[in-house]
């Protein structure tokens, strides 16, 4: 048996921009999952997962699709995958895939995205090696969309596979999608903190945010009724938030509003990092991207924003939400000798309100899915 990783992932900016065709810019975390896999000829699939202990789930290739309504719902994520690649031909005769995680669950990191993207990369390995990563993003993501049902973008995935060590990954969506075969809309971007006596702090609220829950799907759907009365083919077309005032319902006005001046935001924070200044000048551009996201989108909840005030009240530079939202975590550019101190704070502010104690820890950018046995 051999072992295959991918990791979750971070925007520094960029939330519900992806299905938007718009720009992201995300980094991997040093949080993997993880998939140790073997391949046999019995014609059936058996998935264990180190955090669902029991018996594995078995199902026979030949019945993937049949059997999605009665399988667990954790483990439709690699059984998609396993199903993704035997209906684009790929001749899978049997496996074993035993999974283990460190990526929260529910905390906003793409824990999913980690998963199907490990599992993705042993498959090729194992029974398709000729498939591109580009490919494997495209497979991974059909798997959550169709297998799993949650509508998920591009950016998950394509952090999981596209990110390098020390970089943020700006992703260009609509470049991206545009080109299967060689991918264009991508740059590695330095990314040190290090360097500038910075640290990145995660909080994980302990609210886990679900993307088949359906707000998810209504904020996309939102997000294409914005563009169909602006007459554009998505929100990537409006040129500035001035152009949004046109639309006449305010909830959709507000929604097209985020994804608008969001787009806006990656792109001036990629600016500032690669011309190599310093990142505390990116801090207030987080900082707005939260507002936004609270207010325009309406995708916050109060223990993220008493996880964002606290770590503004305790210094730091900036501080968002970060993912689908309704749950999950915060991220904050914090001086590294001021850190504990964030986290304290946070803490603090959760147990005045009467809130479960958040978890906190410092990530860096970490490569992207690979083998490591």
């Amino acid at each position: 048996m051999r072992t295959w990783v991918a990791p979750g992932r971070v925007n520094i900016i960029g939330e519900h921009t992806d299905y938007n065709d718009g720009y992201v810019l995300p980094i991997a975390l040093p949080l993997v999952a993880r998939c140790t896999a073997a391949p046999h000829t019995d014609g059936l699939v058996r998935v264990g997962s180190r955090q669902r202990p029991g018996e594995p789930v078995l199902v026979a290739v030949s019945d993937l699709e049949g059997a999605r309504a009665r399988v667990p719902g954790w483990s439709r994520y690699p059984l998609g995958v396993v199903a993704e690649f035997t209906r684009r031909g790929h001749r899978i005769p049997g496996v074993d895939l035993d999974l283990d995680g460190a990526v929260p669950i529910g905390a906003g990191l793409s824990s999913s995205a980690a998963l199907s993207c490990a599992v993705a990369i042993a498959l090729r390995d194992l029974f398709a090696p000729g498939l591109t990563d580009r490919t494997l993003i495209d497979m991974a993501r059909a798997a959550e969309n169709d297998y799993v049902g949650a509508p998920t973008g591009l950016l998950d995935q394509s952090a999981a596979m596209l990110c390098t060590a020390g970089h943020a990954l700006l992703l260009d969506v609509r470049a991206f999608a545009a080109d299967t075969a060689a991918p264009r809309g991508v740059e590695q971007i330095p990314f040190d903190l290090g360097a500038f006596e910075l640290e990145l702090l995660v909080v994980d609220t302990g609210q886990p945010h679900e993307l088949a829950d359906g707000r998810y799907a209504e904020r996309r759907a939102e997000c294409a009724a914005a563009a169909e009365a602006l007459g554009v083919e998505t929100l990537r077309d409006v040129a500035s938030a001035t152009d949004t005032t046109r639309i006449a319902d305010d909830v959709l006005r507000r929604r097209a509003r985020h994804v608008v001046t969001e787009n806006a935001r990656v792109v001036a924070v990629a600016e500032k990092l690669r011309e190599g200044l310093d990142p505390r000048g990116i801090g207030p551009v987080l900082t707005a991207g939260h507002v936004s996201l609270r207010d325009d989108f309406e995708v916050s909840t109060p223990a993220l924003d008493a996880a964002v005030d606290a770590a503004l009240a305790a210094g730091s530079h900036g501080a968002r939400m970060v993912g689908g939202g309704f749950g999950g975590s915060v991220i904050a550019l914090v001086d590294r000798d001021r850190t504990a101190a964030v986290a304290e704070s946070v803490r603090q502010r959760f147990a005045d309100a009467d809130l479960p104690d958040p978890r906190t820890f410092v990530v860096v950018p970490a490569p992207g899915a690979h083998r490591v046995d």
